[in-house]
């Protein structure tokens, strides 16, 4: 298993496993906002992936995307995968909606985060972890500890 970034362990929380990515939850209730984090070592970048795990990432990015602008019924989803600071390739899936703090500008560095509080967060892994995502695994609270 590849090991997870330190910025993404301390700025995340780890929700589950599809057969190739990593699930986290960026610790900020501003935004519905996940991140998706192949489990491969030394890749920054999609193209570095094989055929196999690009597709396997583009299908699990698909299911994700879906679920979550269904469960959140967002405006728009931002899909990014920037990764300027934490060099591990990692996706983003950001549900949006014109309501949100920092619409219509990108989240990155606008508002202070919001950590989830204790009875958010078990509503948002019970959510995901009673969807039956094809291939998703939920993984111990401790898992990125």
């Amino acid at each position: 298993m590849a090991a997870i970034h330190s910025q993404l362990s301390a700025d995340c929380i780890a929700l589950g496993r599809f057969s190739l990515c990593h699930l986290l939850l960026m610790n900020d209730s501003n935004y519905p906002w996940f991140i998706l984090v192949p489990d491969r070592d030394d890749i920054r970048e999609i193209y570095q992936l094989d055929t196999a795990d690009r597709a396997q990432l583009m299908d699990e990015s698909c299911r994700l995307s879906e679920f979550i602008m269904n469960v959140f019924e967002g405006e728009k989803l931002n899909v990014a995968a920037l990764g300027n600071q934490v060099p591990q390739l990692h996706l983003h899936h950001i549900v949006r909606f014109t309501t949100d703090p920092a619409w219509p500008t990108p989240i990155w560095g606008r508002f202070p985060a919001r950590p989830y509080s204790d009875q958010a967060l078990g509503e948002i892994r019970s959510t995901i972890n009673g969807a039956e995502l094809d291939g998703y695994q939920p993984v111990a609270e401790s898992y990125l500890a």
